[in-house]
């Protein structure tokens, strides 16, 4: 009898195991892994990602600067992957049998059950002769997207690119982004990421034992519609924007041209620049790496990221500010006899011995000395000390937007750079310093930093008599047109519109009266106020510096031009700046074409230093010595001012 009730507890005991192992799996089939029921859909039921159309980029005459263009996306299902004749599909894709075994293996750690990218992009054409073979590579289906393509080819920087997403970014992203999906990396396509990339929609389609499509799952019921993206009229006009980069072919520098008026960039050119179809598509990656190693630093933003000491055209900072402190006014004259004089040794060069000029011959002739004896009033004759009237200097200065980022719509403004008093105390170890000490800033040289953004700025201020508006490369956004509320506020600058006017005068002077600098880039039937500068640059040739406004009475363009290692602003910025003005205000170009022929033809690139091999023998000093002439500086002057030759 107890062997009876020992062998039932045993049975029972076997029974009661078996039903709690049995339940234990099928818990941790339900509840616990999704990898089976992810097989058994991926059986029958396949969710497309609908990617949405990124939003059109138009010119502000709402002519296309960036397309769409269909591509298409090969997704894999690992363990859907049979037998296959590997040779043709690698033929079929255009990948060898290396990169066939690389895509494969990244794609079974991802998820042998869940689908995932294989092979992006493949073109229109690629696709066309392997959709008819599909259905022999089981595991392998299609998916549509759009990439962006650029049919003028121009304006690559202020563009930007579109690149796919990172782990960190879909991380950051919380949810929103993944893997596979493309995110706007540079330019506006970054700025304006949010209302470009529009919202995915999904698609359920089912599909067959060989992963043939058999029609939409319960009839669409559980599909989400795309949204596209918003789409943005900028602010540049095309045929400009074409003009300036052909302009600037084969040399270094900057064209930025604003409406006074609103502050919408009209043309927004970065040289050397680059061809903005060769950030899309499959050789991307190689493409990055031989611009990002092209010693022309074709992807740096010269605009907004490059710094320069502003030169001559500061001039008409200083005499602004020096009227509205009552330290010079129109008439005063100052006597120049081939420099300024200061301390018991300085010395600042000035072009020409002018003689008595007064503040509007100053401007016209760009004198440096009538400017050092103006500096030295506003500082060491100002009934305070010199630091404090440094610093009240410095806060009208700032007004004008230097020394701080102007606000653009892009990513990565540079602010310059407006030296402090305490920069300048603890350059000299004492507060007890006065004009002399810093006389380089009088003609825009020493230790000043402005972004040719900044000098186009300081321009449309002065055309505007004393306001600027920020500087915006998206003027509408969406079918609404709506504008940002923040590209519509006037910043107002704390000096009397009356002191502009001499100014003006001067500006005109130096490009429509003889002996101006700017003489020989005067437009016939245009009143053009311009200013020059030659700006020091103590790793080669000086950079050419010009901005102006046009007309003089309610001005529809501001500029500023920056063309690097060429010497004299009036020779190469001056008459790119003209064109570019003539071409907006008349849509044609009166000089004849060897005027043009002398821009176009030119080749003013510098020439490209190679840095020796470091010999562990050579003193520090060479290899300090050793600087690559392609880096942007801003000149270092302490005690001592050279003159810039216009």
């Amino acid at each position: 009898m107890n062997r009876f009730f020992e062998r039932k507890f045993i049975v029972q005991g076997i029974f009661i195991v078996i039903s709690v192992i049995l339940l234990s799996r099928l818990f941790y089939i339900q509840i616990v892994t999704d990898k089976y029921i992810l097989s058994a859909n991926n059986n029958v039921l396949r969710k497309l990602i609908i990617y949405p159309a990124r939003g059109a980029i138009l010119d502000r005459k709402e002519k296309s600067l960036v397309q769409n263009e269909p591509v298409y996306d090969l997704m894999v299902i690992p363990n859907k992957v049979k037998s296959l004749d590997t040779v043709q599909f690698c033929n079929l894709i255009e990948i060898d049998r290396v990169g066939f075994d690389k895509r494969l293996i990244k794609a079974k750690k991802y998820s042998p059950y869940k689908a995932s990218l294989f092979e992006k992009q493949l073109s229109a054409q690629i696709y066309a002769s392997f959709q008819e073979k599909l259905f022999q590579f089981p595991g392998f289906f299609v998916q549509n997207r759009t990439i962006r393509s650029y049919p003028d080819s121009i304006a690559a920087q202020f563009l930007g690119y579109v690149g796919e997403v990172n782990d960190r970014i879909i991380t950051q992203s919380g949810g929103f982004y993944h893997q596979g999906d493309y995110i706007g990396i540079s330019g506006v396509e970054r700025s304006y990421e949010t209302l470009l990339r529009g919202h995915r929609g999904i698609k359920n389609i089912m599909v067959d034992a060989l992963g043939r499509a058999k029609g939409s799952f319960a009839d669409g019921r559980y599909d989400t519609l795309a949204a596209s993206g918003e789409r943005l009229i900028s602010s540049l006009d095309k045929d400009l924007q074409k003009f300036g980069e052909k302009l600037m072919q084969n040399k270094c520098g900057s064209i930025v041209a604003i409406e006074p008026s609103s502050g919408e960039i009209l043309a927004f050119v970065s040289s050397p620049t680059y061809d903005p179809n060769l950030m899309v598509g499959r050789k991307r990656g190689y493409n990055y790496a031989k611009l990002s190693n092209n010693p022309y630093k074709p992807m740096f933003i010269r605009p907004i990221q490059a710094e320069y000491p502003p030169g001559s055209i500061f001039k008409a900072v200083n005499a602004l500010i020096a009227q509205e402190f009552g330290a010079i006014d129109s008439n005063t004259t100052f006597n120049c006899t081939g420099g300024y004089s200061y301390g018991a040794k300085g010395f600042m060069a000035c072009t020409h011995r002018h003689g008595p000029v007064n503040l509007r011959q100053a401007i016209a002739q760009s004198c440096n000395t009538y400017f050092g004896y103006t500096y030295n009033r506003m500082i060491d004759h100002a009934n305070m000390r010199p630091v404090n009237a440094y610093k009240r200097w410095w806060n009208a200065v700032s007004q004008f937007g230097l020394g701080s980022r102007l606000g653009i719509d892009l990513p990565n403004e540079r602010k310059g750079l407006l030296p402090t008093d305490k920069f300048y105390t603890k350059r000299w170890g004492s507060n007890k310093w006065g004009s002399g000490f810093n006389i380089s800033l009088s003609i825009g040289q020493g230790e000043l930093g402005t972004t040719p953004l900044q000098m186009a700025n300081l321009v449309a201020t002065i055309a505007n008599r004393g306001f600027f508006y920020t500087p915006h490369l998206i003027k509408a956004v969406g079918e609404k047109n709506v504008i940002k509320k923040e590209y519509t506020e006037k910043h107002n600058i704390e000096i009397d519109t009356r002191f502009f006017n001499v100014i003006i005068n001067g500006m005109s002077d130096a490009v429509n009266l003889p002996g101006g600098t700017a003489y020989f880039s005067k437009i016939p039937g245009i009143d053009m106020c311009g200013k020059t500068g030659t700006v020091e640059n103590p790793h080669g040739k000086d950079h050419a510096v010009f901005f102006a406004f046009a007309p003089r009475q309610n001005p529809k363009i501001a500029i500023a031009v920056v063309v690097e290692n060429v010497g004299f602003g009036a020779t190469w910025a001056a008459p790119i700046a003209s064109l570019m003005v003539e071409k907006y205000l008349k849509d044609t170009i009166s000089r004849p074409p060897s005027y043009l022929d002398r821009i176009y033809l030119a080749n003013l690139l510098p020439p490209i230093r190679i840095k020796p091999s470091i010999n562990v023998t050579k003193s520090a000093d060479s290899v300090k010595n050793n600087h690559n002439i392609l880096k942007p500086t801003v000149s270092i002057q302490k005690n001592k001012a050279k003159k810039p030759n216009e």
